[in-house]
């Protein structure tokens, strides 16, 4: 499998994957999930990272929270990927506290000042990091006080950040059925260059015209045609295949995750 097709690390299948080192090209994990637990989890990291990249992607940044933003994580996190030589570090373009923690990621306002106020705090996390911070546009249900439409915000938020861009196309489509908007039309206004990494997972359809992105399902075919797209219009990016729950053994993600290894051959003429 391509260096630039990756997996989430779960600790179902953690064991295997550092007895049996399968063809991964890179582990995703949430620092969230490690940090707390010292020395004996990190020996593990430790062993993947000498077979393996690893990138890292956010649970609790909460980065448009109203409430202050919490230096004291981020510095945390700054450790966790400075101990591991992490590079990559993703968060959700949305928030999940508002004095005290939701327990969900929570969708943005749509509007100019939330844009605005979401991307100065962006810009403090990227300097006490010193990287960029990459975000993810995030599958929401509702849309409180809209004035933008979600495709400008999430424009207005990189560009006024100066960050970089995780293309998740299942949240993609998933809010395009759910929102009535075409999500070619919406990939192809991404902005090319902002665009680092990808995710790509399963969904639940609970009617025609609502689907919720549960990572708990296998990928469907319309989200994978919609990766082509995505390939076709930015070039092939580094794309991760997600699954949290009603995980299926390693062998049958990693047959899943071929496919990803496949859309990126027909995009590249099949080199």
């Amino acid at each position: 499998m391509r260096r630039s097709v990756g997996l989430g690390l779960r600790r179902e299948f953690l064991a295997d994957v550092v007895t049996q080192q399968p063809n991964v090209g890179f582990w995703e994990i949430a620092p969230e999930n490690w940090i707390p637990r010292g020395n004996t989890a990190y020996r593990q990291l430790d062993q993947l990272r000498e077979c393996y990249p690893l990138t890292c992607h956010g649970l609790s940044l909460s980065i448009a929270s109203p409430d202050p933003l919490n230096e004291n994580f981020v510095l945390e996190v700054k450790r966790f990927l400075d101990r591991f030589h992490i590079e990559l570090y993703s968060e959700h373009l949305s928030y999940c506290s508002a004095q005290g923690q939701l327990y969900d990621l929570l969708p943005i306002p749509f509007t100019e000042a939330a844009a605005s106020y979401t991307a100065q705090r962006i810009k403090r996390v990227q300097e006490l990091l010193e990287r960029p911070l990459v975000l993810e546009n995030i599958s929401y249900y509702a849309a409180p006080g809209q004035q933008l439409s979600e495709l400008t915000f999430i424009r207005q938020v990189l560009d006024e950040a100066d960050c970089k861009l995780l293309l998740d196309v299942n949240n993609v489509y998933v809010n395009s059925i759910n929102h009535g908007y075409d999500a070619k039309q919406f990939i192809a206004g991404l902005p090319s260059e902002r665009i680092v990494y990808g995710h790509i997972a399963g969904h639940s359809e609970e009617a025609p015209d609502l689907l919720v992105d549960t990572h708990g399902a296998d990928v469907r075919d319309e989200v994978w045609q919609l990766l082509d797209y995505a390939y076709q219009q930015h070039g092939v990016f580094d794309t991760v295949l997600e699954r949290d729950f009603n995980i299926p053994p390693l062998a049958q993600l990693l047959h899943e995750a071929e496919q990803i290894d496949g859309a990126q051959q027909r995009v590249n003429g099949g080199c």
